[in-house]
């Protein structure tokens, strides 16, 4: 889930880049008040040379102080609340236990886990980029009509209850289970972070086994599987090992195989640790990262401006 971190994170900034755009347009000058200087300007001045030398051979610009006080604020609020909070258990247990070693370096959004299974060579990729991109209340077209059926249901309800009102009915009271479901509305939609999972056998076959699944609500959910006859395809990147992929045949996609097929491939993936503890693990961890990398920027940008 996204963390209250993240939330308050956004809140402060979202009203000073309002306060800074209405600032801004008090500050512009409008156009009648450009054509009416432009002939003043258009006429010879003596220029003051001294002080355009001082101006631009400041070392510092105006603002540098103060962004980098801004800067260090940030800083300090963020580490005050690492200070304050402690690392989910969940991250502290898997780590403790699990056979995957975890590959993670600074500065990278990408964390991958990596194992060896008999001969087989288990790598687990996600990234910290889902949980700064999720929208957690993202439309899904598809739920559109059916959204629009509920709204005009509702209305209805509530034009009924208006004339039982207006006509001296009585109101009967909310059901405990509609008080629940309004609260429920309100609950934040937990983070969906994608896994990339890729099973090679380097001394025996060629090709590799890629698994697209996800991680949320502490359940592995897997989308797709593909076979390639050729590792290297399956493990490069960049723009021309993804137009190679795409014309390679990729598989149905999971959810359409025989239902007997899907389970006994979940095994498959549970006994080389693609299991609950992982997919509990993997956005605990996203949020950890995330919050590292954040001050990690904010120092970067801040010794930047500094220097």
């Amino acid at each position: 889930m996204l963390s209250l971190r993240t939330v308050a994170r956004s809140a402060p900034r979202a009203i000073g880049r309002m306060t800074a755009a209405s600032s801004a347009m008090a500050a512009r000058p409008s156009a009648l008040l450009y054509k009416q200087t432009t002939s003043y300007m258009a006429r010879p001045v003596a220029a003051n040379f001294s002080t355009s030398i001082g101006r631009w051979a400041q070392k510092k610009g105006e603002t540098d102080e103060e962004l980098s006080a801004k800067l260090d604020s940030e800083i300090q609020v963020e580490e005050e609340m690492k200070a304050n909070e402690q690392d989910p258990a969940s991250v502290k247990d898997f780590l403790a236990n699990t056979a995957f070693e975890l590959v993670d370096s600074p500065g990278q959004e990408v964390v991958k886990l990596v194992r060896s299974f008999g001969d087989e060579k288990i790598t687990v990729s996600f990234s910290i980029a889902d949980i700064t991109s999720y929208d957690p209340y993202g439309q899904d077209p598809a739920l559109e009509d059916e959204e629009a059926f509920d709204d005009e249901t509702n209305m209805q309800n509530s034009n009924k209850q208006s004339h039982v009102q207006s006509t001296g009915g009585a109101r009967s009271a909310p059901a405990e289970e509609d008080i629940e479901g309004e609260e429920d509305e309100f609950d934040e939609p937990p983070t969906p972070i994608s896994l990339s999972i890729l099973v090679e056998k380097p001394g025996k076959a060629g090709g590799a086994l890629t698994i697209d699944a996800s991680a949320a609500n502490g359940n592995i959910q897997v989308e797709n599987l593909h076979y390639w006859d050729d590792v290297s395809v399956a493990k490069a990147e960049g723009p021309e090992a993804t137009h190679k992929r795409a014309e390679l045949y990729p598989g149905p996609p999971f959810g359409t195989l025989d239902d007997d097929l899907q389970v006994l491939m979940e095994r498959y993936l549970e006994e080389r640790g693609i299991t609950q503890a992982l997919a509990v693990f993997v956005p605990d961890y996203v949020d950890v990262k995330e919050q590292k990398e954040y001050v990690r920027w904010l120092n970067n940008i801040k010794n930047f401006v500094d220097a």
